[in-house]
């Protein structure tokens, strides 16, 4: 699955394309993805122009001159192609400038739209109950401390709480605890705060260092522009059963399974 970084570079690709431009054509090319398009999406976006594009969460924004947001998810497989040369039975949502074309591709279709009064986005079902960007200045290790006061599950489970923290995925989590040298197997509650300001900046350096490097092409993930991220290059201790440590302390990265999922790190040096 895209995740935030994957997410925040499609929206920056995007942009430099969509932004101030008006839609001139849109369309609709199945009735839905995961679930159906919004009602009078066509009518709502067809001759609006585009104010700016964001992020929340893993969620992608496009505000319109209508006061209307398309809200756009990728799911599993999905990304937007910029002036694609050929149609592709997966592009099931077109939108057309005078200068470019854009598909919305999703092969498996998990991904979903919605258009979202942009006034009510932060009271919108789906972001109401988000926490805090981490990229943004509201995460904080006293957020977080007050966050994991007295919760006995495991930190890396936690983070992935999209109510403690919007947008954190499996492989940012796993890299960021390693760079802060913090057990992911370790009972929240008992980080200290002077560890937790340790973590914050490390979970903002891995994502930034991600977005720069566009992502983590994992699966089917690529960049509108059709290229592909390389950030999986760098990876410490994600994918890595057995082998070394980049610490070079002598220990080995490890994988378990917390919460359904794996989690990769190295029992020396994460404590």
């Amino acid at each position: 699955m895209p995740e935030l970084p994957e997410v925040e570079t499609t929206v920056r690709g995007l942009a430099a394309f969509l932004d101030g431009e008006r839609i001139e054509r849109v369309a609709v090319n199945r009735p839905d993805m995961r679930r159906p398009f919004p009602l009078g999406l066509v009518q709502s976006l067809t001759n609006a122009r585009v104010t700016g594009l964001g992020r929340r969460a893993k969620y992608g924004l496009i505000h319109t001159d209508r006061d209307t947001t398309l809200v756009f998810h990728l799911g599993m497989s999905g990304r937007w192609r910029i002036d694609p040369e050929t149609p592709d039975k997966h592009d099931h949502l077109v939108l057309e400038t005078a200068t470019h074309r854009f598909a919305l591709n999703d092969a498996r279709r998990f991904g979903s739209v919605d258009l979202v009064d942009t006034g009510e986005l932060d009271h919108w079902p789906a972001f109401a109950a988000l926490g805090p960007e981490p990229l943004g200045p509201d995460l904080t290790a006293r957020h977080l401390h007050l966050a994991f006061a007295g919760r006995r599950q495991a930190i890396k489970l936690l983070l992935l709480d999209q109510r403690i923290v919007a947008g954190l995925g499996n492989i940012y989590v796993c890299e960021a605890l390693w760079r802060a040298g913090i057990d992911p197997r370790k009972a929240a509650g008992s980080v200290s705060l002077a560890r937790l300001a340790r973590l914050v900046p490390m979970i903002r350096e891995v994502l930034e260092q991600s977005i720069v490097d566009g992502g983590s092409t994992l699966r089917d993930y690529a960049r509108p522009d059709g290229q592909l991220g390389y950030f999986a290059t760098r990876f410490a201790v994600y994918g890595r059963e057995g082998e070394a440590c980049l610490n070079a302390d002598g220990g080995k990265v490890r994988r378990i399974v917390q919460g359904g999922r794996s989690t990769w790190f190295c029992p020396r040096c994460q404590r």
